[in-house]
């Protein structure tokens, strides 16, 4: 698989065009509707929902109600039956859009492809734990589906080239993608990087990306539970599935930097390198991940950005992204000038991002318009996963050389019989990555007997 990746960098042109989105957005919902008003039946969008759980399910609430979209959820994929039990139960007010038979719910590892297999199903939502995510998507693209995939969609250096492998025969086949990195989805950012394209800030030479808050949920081992089920069901604490907090949740704010960073090209920058500290110090429930990481990204031209993300108690609370310029200080939708005066300021409205992705999707399928979000979200994801590498070996990074390592978390074939990559020691703790020992490795290739 090539790993000789160009830098990836945002298009100026299509960044400016990105600022419109109140025309856009009525102008996507006005085609909405017409499609449905000349062809109210046999248009229907066939969903299959891969990953019930919490995010899966608002996904699948949202895309449902797409305005004038005529779509309806056939099938239903989950590790656990419970989970589809209760996406299902959240769907009643929506009875009218579920053509779910018990014969079209699939549960296990392997109920993914199940669904993908599926003829009545155009459009999948990808929404497992994120280190199945790059098989599922490369599996539902080479199927021929239409996907909308939640974040990160990598947590290891193969996975995010298997996804940008699956991108380019995405847009060999037309099919459009949307990743769930929904701030590039919201009018008040894309306002605000246009204002930047346009150089009202000059240029940027600096900025702070933040997700600083509290804990996260814990689900406790149940008595019946081997260990491949329970670090299923306990994902997010396990790098394997999760990739650490970094990706799973502060990849929102170091994709805005990729994204306000750019400049030529067809999607975002990347960092050159990342080099930061991190640990463990407020997780009281046993737990692989860090609980804070410290990065410095380096960028072209020697711009850097100070990442922050936390998860324990206590401090103030932060989750925001600032840019300095060489004219002035950009906050998402501010930009003031060095003498604290206002050079512009969002006044409009925001629509919910969460469902303008889903409105841009449909229109982008049911018109045949370009939509491929898969570059930038490997871009934002595998930068996330460099910060991670920076945190847990102590040394500074090198982005295209992490992305062409022979490094990869998830086992092949992974059943509930299974071994996991990680096992607790002989007191039952999982150990945090330390530096002193901390490797890159490809887990298909360590014997797991």
């Amino acid at each position: 698989m090539p790993t000789d990746f160009a830098r990836l960098a945002v298009s100026r042109r299509d960044a400016l065009r990105a600022g419109g989105l109140s025309a856009a957005a009525a102008a996507t919902l006005a085609g909405l509707r017409a499609a449905h008003a000349e062809n109210p039946s046999s248009d229907t969008i066939k969903v299959g929902l891969i990953g019930a759980g919490g995010r899966g399910t608002g996904a699948l609430q949202q895309t449902l109600s797409v305005p004038g979209s005529n779509v309806k959820v056939t099938a239903i994929a989950d590790a656990f039956q419970h989970r589809i039990e209760a996406a299902l139960k959240g769907l009643e007010k929506m009875a009218d859009k579920v053509d779910c038979p018990e014969d079209r719910r699939f549960t296990g590892l392997d109920a993914a492809q199940k669904v993908i297999d599926l003829p009545d199903v155009d459009l999948v939502i990808l929404a497992t734990p994120p280190g199945f995510r790059p098989y599922h998507f490369d599996a539902a693209i080479k199927a021929g589906k239409h996907v909308f995939m939640e974040k990160p969609v990598c947590v290891d250096s193969f996975g995010a080239r298997l996804c940008l492998e699956a991108s380019k025969l995405a847009d060999e086949k037309k099919r459009k993608v949307v990743v769930g990195l929904q701030r590039r989805y919201d009018e008040e950012y894309r306002q605000t990087i246009q204002r930047i394209r346009e150089g009202l800030a000059g240029d940027i030479i600096g900025g702070q990306v933040y997700w600083n808050g509290s804990g996260i949920w814990y689900r406790d081992r149940q008595k019946d539970q081997n260990e491949m089920q329970f670090q299923v069901n306990n994902w997010y604490h396990f790098n394997w599935l999760c990739g650490d907090h970094i990706c799973e949740q502060h990849v929102h704010n170091i994709d805005v930097a990729n994204w306000v960073l750019g400049t030529d090209g067809p999607t975002s920058y990347a960092p050159l390198t990342a080099y930061g500290i991190g640990g463990r110090q407020d997780r009281d429930r046993n737990s692989e991940i860090y609980d804070h990481h410290a990065v410095n990204f380096t960028y072209p031209n020697g711009v850097r950005i100070a990442s922050q993300c936390r998860q324990f108690r206590g401090g103030d609370n932060r989750v925001n992204e600032e840019f300095q310029g060489s004219k002035g200080l950009v906050k998402i939708g501010e930009i003031t000038d060095y003498d604290g005066k206002t050079l512009w300021k969002f006044e409009g409205k925001s629509p919910n991002a969460y469902q303008v992705e889903h409105d841009e999707l449909h229109d982008a399928i049911r018109n045949d318009k370009p939509l491929n979000n898969t570059p930038y979200g490997v871009t934002a994801s595998f930068s996330a996963v460099l910060g991670r590498l920076a945190t847990y070996s102590g040394k500074e990074q090198d982005y295209a050389k992490a992305l062409a390592a022979d490094y990869r978390l998830m086992p092949e074939n992974a059943t509930w019989e299974s071994t996991p990559p990680v096992l607790p020691n002989a007191d039952g703790l999982y150990l945090p990555p330390m530096p002193a020992s901390f490797k890159m490795v490809d887990v298909t290739k360590i014997s797991q007997s």
